[in-house]
């Protein structure tokens, strides 16, 4: 009992804190699981799509979360939201499936998709693909199906990652993870003055604030963004064998 406390790991409330490590092991352990299922589904021409391998590749979803995470510098929502694509796709493309083929090429998509969307800064096509293990000129293609699988449906509320967050804590595999029950902040007393004092600021500002409305992010960044806007420094990245991801031919609707 005593040890089984002791190996227990207490996540922060929210997941915006949640050290990436651990997300990254949260969302590897429920995509293993949906994998482990969806390999059972025999494999027919009408079902094969762009993201699928020809073998499975040799690297671990685990491992491969991992890399991309240490060379692209991911947000903690960019991953979280990729389960909020998976859910979208498999609700309007009923056949789709992520499995231990098509697992890969859709997390780096999925990655170089919402990095775009969500973050100032983000890497070229080019770098995003030497992390992924794929060709630059694959992964173009790659982008333009994944975008209109989900409609170009980019964004989601912070609520709903939340929700995300805390349904693979609660169903990890090993179940050691626990998120902490977040303390309630006491509500300090703000006078008359401070009321209107506030008040006249914001109804005097030449520059609005943005309103915040149902999307959890602002209007998504082309896709096709040059590389002069990004603006993160390309790290070194060790070669990552291909021959075990060269995917299956389609041909285009």
């Amino acid at each position: 009992m005593d040890d089984d406390v002791d190996s227990q790991i207490l996540l922060p409330s929210s997941f915006e804190a949640v050290d990436v490590h651990h997300l990254v092991s949260l969302i590897a352990d429920m995509l293993e699981r949906l994998m482990i299922h969806n390999d059972r589904i025999p494999l027919s021409a009408e079902t094969l799509t762009r993201f699928h391998s020809r073998t499975t590749p040799g690297i671990s979803v685990l491992e491969y979360l991992q890399r991309i995470v240490r060379f692209a510098n991911v947000e903690r929502s960019c991953l979280l939201i990729t389960l909020y694509y998976i859910d979208q796709i498999c609700s309007r493309q009923r056949t789709f499936t992520l499995s231990s083929l098509t697992v890969h090429r859709f997390l780096i998509t999925s990655i170089a998709v919402s990095s775009k969307a969500f973050c100032d800064a983000f890497y070229t096509n080019r770098h995003y693909a030497r992390v992924g293990g794929i060709r630059v000129a694959e992964l173009n293609v790659l982008e333009m199906e994944f975008l209109a699988l989900i409609d170009w449906r980019l964004t989601c509320t912070p609520e709903l990652l939340q929700t995300y967050y805390s349904n693979l804590a609660a169903s990890h595999s090993s179940g050691k993870y626990k998120i902490a029950v977040p303390e309630p902040q006491p509500m300090s007393p703000t006078s008359d003055v401070d009321h209107d004092l506030s008040s006249t600021i914001s109804v005097e500002s030449t520059s609005p604030a943005p309103e915040r409305g149902d999307s959890f992010m602002a209007a998504p960044a082309s896709s096709n963004s040059p590389e002069a806007f990004s603006q993160r420094q390309t790290p070194s990245i060790p070669a990552f064998p291909p021959s075990s991801t060269d995917s299956v031919p389609v041909d285009p609707p």
